[in-house]
């Protein structure tokens, strides 16, 4: 059985087709950079959805106040107060189904997730990774880049599985490695890309055009054989 489409999906109401927009759960352990892409976003009428909530492992993830500042309902667990990975995992997620998400977005959320949590949601789950996966995954991917002597480096938007950033890669954005660059430059480079790599990434999965389906990603009704590459537009055709 295919996963089941997100909502919001209709093809009558907004000028793109949808008739409500894409209500988006993030989750995030940090700045919130990423969060804060979507937003502008949206509010500049290029994404056709909505943060429903934001939750973190951190009690002073600065994405937490990013939230707050734009009226979004954050929410923050600390891991240290339930027993083992589990039992956080399933006190976080009854929290993000609260909000009622037709997508949710792994935001720089630096917890491993358990297939108990994952499985049931893994169509509508995507993370955002600093490489071309399956290039380096894990941490301190531009240092891991840099370490091979790569030529090209970039950001990827994956569909989560309980595998460490080994789940289907949807979209990819691609950036140079230039001689001399340092950890912090090549670090720049690609979150100049990976933010509106993950906008065009959500805008066609909130619109229908991209889906994680049994026998792989789907994209405008065929099977994706590589990952969408981001065109110098920041659109995807």
């Amino acid at each position: 059985m295919a996963p089941p489409a997100l909502e919001g999906s209709a093809t009558a109401g907004a000028p793109d087709g949808r008739s409500t927009p894409c209500r988006i759960a993030v989750l995030a352990s940090g700045r919130g950079s990423n969060l804060q892409a979507l937003l502008d976003a949206i509010a500049g009428g290029r994404l056709h959805a909505t943060v429903c909530g934001v939750f973190s492992d951190r009690t002073d993830a600065p994405a937490l106040a990013r939230a707050r500042a734009a009226g979004i309902p954050a929410t923050a667990l600390s891991p240290r107060a339930f027993a083992d990975r589990a039992a956080f995992d399933a006190a976080l997620f009854e929290r993000v189904d609260a909000s009622r998400p037709d997508l949710i977005v792994c935001a720089g959320y630096m917890r491993l997730l358990g297939a108990d949590v994952v499985a049931p949601r893994s169509a509508r789950m995507i993370n955002v990774h600093p490489s071309l996966l399956p290039a380096f995954k894990g941490l301190h991917t531009h240092r891991q880049a840099l370490a091979a002597g790569v030529t090209e480096h970039g950001a990827s938007i994956h569909f989560v599985t309980a595998d460490l950033d080994g789940g289907p890669v949807a979209a990819q954005a691609v950036v140079p490695v230039h001689a001399g660059d340092d950890e912090a430059m090549l670090a720049a480079r690609v979150l100049v890309r990976e933010h509106p790599l993950l906008v065009a990434t959500v805008e066609l999965l909130a619109s229908g055009r991209l889906a994680l389906e049994c026998d792989g990603i789907v994209y405008d009704g065929a099977r994706l054989q590589a990952p969408l590459q981001l065109p110098a537009n920041n659109r995807f055709a």
